[in-house]
């Protein structure tokens, strides 16, 4: 491998399954660099050669034809190709074409650090010559996490898809279901060794996924993220993606700052588990179908004076004991409890199947409108994924509604001195000010009265930053951006009504009480009639 001059990045072409299609792989190689320039090298996952008399191959292997780039390939994934590979610990196979080897760490002057592992998996030892084992991830793993300061590597080349790598992804692809054919022990791998870019084949599909974190929000510091991408076979009939071009810098020559830039689409890390990053191997060939536990954490210091059940992952065993809470108010005492008599029924504008909308007492403005779970619940981080789905869905709907009014929204919810979820969803005239300038009179007020207000990532899910039982205030934005503070002893209990009513935002300071707003019971009920029927077209509960 070339090294690049200065802080040049390496350009890099990676290949799905070739399966003996050499002169269309090469063909296209050239092409690419005819168009594009010159690239430095081509990493070939998945099944290299077709069958074990592929005529394509003898010209290469004779040198009557060469390859156009350095090209590096892993081994046989069957025991029909396993006589390509004469040595187990790689050699050159061809003039520019090198088999790197059954397992093990390539890395070239650059700096760029390349891990590969060929085959396919196995549950025994030892293993095939066209499989990998247990053995061979743990080796590979000890060798590198041994390495002081090791924070992660530059490429993973495998041909089988790691286990589960979809969770958290996105769902356009209804064919990528990684419990039928994806590999435990790459997952394993995966998760320990932290790769910025992920390659893999044999599924003859494309599949990029949404880069995903390898750091826990606000309780790790951060660090760079992973890319994983599938790729297709060469010269497939649907003409899925089989080459994929990237420029890449090696970690060793990146600024800290530059490394751990987080992209807007970060998602969680699908392979963090219960038992953290480094789980066995041996554990991975049990069945898929085992939970994946939350991750909480507190995210201030600890009250003087009461003792704290432990951090951490320990508190998400099964059978970790809580601290003691106090027994759920029943719904005949809770004015919102759709069941309650307590309930002020003609303020309500929607009745779904998990939760409801209702116009709020009070409200900052006629359109001001609560989503509020049917059955009692204290606060978003308790509900069931079942009535997450369905907040969500209002919430979609509610953007949508307000977007046709020239309106933008701000959701926030404070769970605290409450007893049931109130998510509060107030829209703001898109002439008022812009998204941003609202996020930053938020974090202005928050400064003024010195309430820690941090952000959190798009692509967090609240629950796994906020452990039941924890007061928190929390707004969200309809660009998706999150504003959280962990509450301590004191809060503001209008808080935020009071950044929406301000004279940078909505310009109605004397609506920040909603005491002092209250109308008429006749007058709330034309108002919610106004709405429902403004609504109906938007409103999830009337579609068939």
């Amino acid at each position: 491998m070339a090294a690049p001059s200065g802080r040049r990045p390496l350009r890099v072409l990676s290949c799905g399954d070739v399966e003996g299609r050499l002169g269309a792989l090469f063909g296209r190689v050239e092409a690419v660099q005819k168009r594009s320039g010159a690239f430095d090298l081509l990493l070939c996952v998945g099944n290299f050669f077709g069958s074990a008399e592929d005529p394509e191959w003898e010209d290469y292997r004779t040198g009557a034809k060469k390859a156009p780039i350095p090209t590096y390939i892993l081994g046989a994934n069957n025991e029909e190709t396993v006589g390509y590979f004469p040595d187990a610990s790689g050699c050159e196979l061809a003039e520019n074409i090198t088999y790197l080897g059954r397992k093990g760490v390539f890395s070239g002057a650059s700096g760029l650090q390349i891990v590969y592992l060929s085959g396919a998996e196995s549950l025994g030892e030892p293993a095939p010559a066209h499989c990998f084992s247990s053995k061979d991830v743990t080796d590979l793993k000890t060798s590198l996490l041994s390495t002081p300061k090791f924070k992660g590597i530059d490429i993973l080349l495998t041909s089988c898809w790691p286990r589960g790598v979809e969770k958290f992804g996105q769902s356009s692809h209804g064919d990528v279901d990684t419990k039928k054919f994806g590999s435990g022990l790459v997952a394993v791998l995966a998760g320990s060794l932290k790769p910025r870019y992920h390659f893999s084949a044999l599924q003859k599909i494309y599949y990029e996924r949404l880069p995903y974190r390898n750091h826990t929000v606000l309780q790790e510091s951060a660090q760079h993220v992973s890319r994983f991408i599938a790729l297709a076979n060469v010269g497939n009939e649907d003409k899925r993606k089989y080459l994929y071009a990237f420029s890449i810098l090696p970690m060793s020559s990146m600024e800290p700052a530059e490394l751990v830039r987080q992209p807007q689409d970060v998602t969680e890390n699908p392979f963090r588990r219960s038992g953290g990053w480094d789980r066995g191997p041996q554990h991975l060939s049990e069945a898929e179908g085992e939970p994946v536990r939350q991750y909480f954490f507190d995210l201030s210091s600890k009250p003087k004076g009461k003792k704290r059940p432990p951090e951490g992952p320990a508190r998400q065993h099964p059978q970790a004991k809580r601290p003691p809470r106090k027994p759920p108010l029943p719904p005949a005492a809770c004015w919102f409890c759709l069941a309650s008599p307590e309930v002020e029924k003609h303020l309500v504008v929607s009745i779904g199947t998990h939760c409801y909308l209702a116009l709020a007492k009070g409200g900052l403005s006629a359109d001001h409108v609560l989503v509020l779970p049917i059955g009692h619940c204290q606060s978003m981080v308790e509900l069931a994924s079942e009535v997450v789905e369905e907040v969500e869905q209002y919430r979609s709907s509610l953007k949508r509604f307000f977007r046709s009014q020239g309106k933008r929204y701000v959701a926030f919810e404070r769970n605290y001195r409450s007893q049931h979820l109130q998510l509060q969803v107030v829209p703001v005239p898109q002439d008022c000010c812009t998204m941003e300038e609202v996020k930053e009179a938020f974090v202005a007020q928050a400064e003024e009265q010195q309430i820690e207000l941090l952000e959190i990532p798009e692509h967090s899910a609240l629950k796994q930053i906020v452990q039941p039982g924890t007061p928190y205030f929390y707004v969200e934005l309809d660009t998706g951006e999150k504003l959280l503070h962990r509450i301590g002893k004191h809060f503001p209990l209008q808080f935020g009504r009071e950044v929406l009513a301000s004279e940078a935002i909505l310009g109605m300071p004397g609506r920040a009480d909603w005491r002092s707003c209250q109308v008429g019971k006749e007058e709330e009920a034309a108002a919610a009639q106004a709405f429902r029927q403004a609504f109906a077209p938007f409103d999830i509960a009337q579609e068939d």
